[in-house]
């Protein structure tokens, strides 16, 4: 007797093929919000950059300006470059204003409670067939999506800081993210000439889950006095050799966002190794979150910054 075997059919999301993107939604005119608008714009997609106050829309524009500028000093791009990618950025305080976005890439604050806010009211202004990302450093993807009307077209795209400069983004899939979502933004980033590091949907994710308890450890050695600020900085800028000490990276990144993280993963983990330094916390409380309060555990209003303890 003769069988014939012939192979199963693919799951039905992987014979789709991927959907293009050439317009782009950004929410958050911040510091990550405006450099995803930079390099989107710089990669000749159309870009649509939202957040609730017009100065801040502003004070974005004239960042994005500057750092292209800084890009054409370097050679990297040229003046017509710049003046394209510009004209290429439409601002808006509205979501009516992303109907024809083929993705928005959420940027806003690292607390939860924020982002779902920001998807509940931004959905009913997008199209079915729209994708939405966040750019959350350490919140669940799998739990944003399910916020949404659109778990299966909903993923993480967490770009690294100074976006314009460094090269990674960590993918995550929720466990709703269908294919044709993932590989679209696999090509996005390739065509806005990013590597990318698929992460799973844990806490935290790659960078942050390894970065940011690091932070915390260095702030835990100077709450118990091990060394100064100087000293614990010095020490791994020239003992390990990175290019920046812990503590100047944390007020780099945000002293606030630093301590959501590790809330994050002291909560998402159950695991007592995760439990937020309290004199983070303390320099929190205080509003010192770093360079852009202009005083977290370097004093910033003096040059050079001096310590703050």
């Amino acid at each position: 007797m003769n069988v014939e075997v012939t192979a199963a059919p693919a799951p039905a999301d992987a014979q789709m093929a991927a959907p293009a993107i050439t317009r782009v939604g950004v929410v958050g005119a911040g510091q990550m919000g405006n450099g995803i608008a930079h390099v989107c714009a710089l990669a000749g997609l159309s870009v649509v950059l939202s957040d609730v106050k017009a100065e801040a829309l502003e004070r974005a524009v004239a960042t994005i300006a500057h750092n292209m500028d800084r890009q054409i000093h370097r050679g990297a791009i040229s003046a017509e470059d710049k003046s394209a990618a510009l004209a290429r950025i439409v601002t808006a305080t509205d979501f009516a204003a992303f109907g024809d976005s083929d993705l928005v890439i959420e940027a806003a604050t690292e607390k939860e409670e924020i982002k779902r806010g920001i998807f509940k009211t931004l959905v009913p202004h997008l199209k079915p067939a729209c994708m939405l990302a966040s750019n959350t450093s350490s919140i669940s993807i799998t739990r944003l999506g399910a916020s949404t009307d659109r778990p299966e077209k909903f993923i993480g795209m967490h770009f690294m800081n100074p976006v314009p400069v460094m090269k990674l983004v960590e993918v995550i899939r929720g466990i709703a993210t269908d294919e044709p979502t993932f590989q679209a933004i696999q090509a996005l980033a390739q065509r806005l000439h990013k590597t990318t590091a698929v992460s799973e949907d844990f806490p935290a994710f790659i960078v942050n889950r390894i970065l940011v308890p690091m932070i915390n450890e260095a702030v835990y050695a100077l709450y118990e006095g091990v060394g100064s600020i100087s000293a614990i900085d010095s020490a791994m800028r020239l003992g390990a050799n990175h290019p920046m000490g812990p503590l100047e990276l944390a007020d780099f990144i945000g002293l606030d966002t630093c301590l959501s993280i590790m809330q994050v993963l002291y909560e998402g983990l159950s695991d007592s190794k995760y439990r937020p330094c309290p004199l983070l916390v303390k320099y929190v409380e205080a509003g010192w979150l770093g360079r852009k309060s202009g005083r977290g555990f370097y004093d910033y209003t003096q040059t050079p910054p001096r310590p703050t303890r």
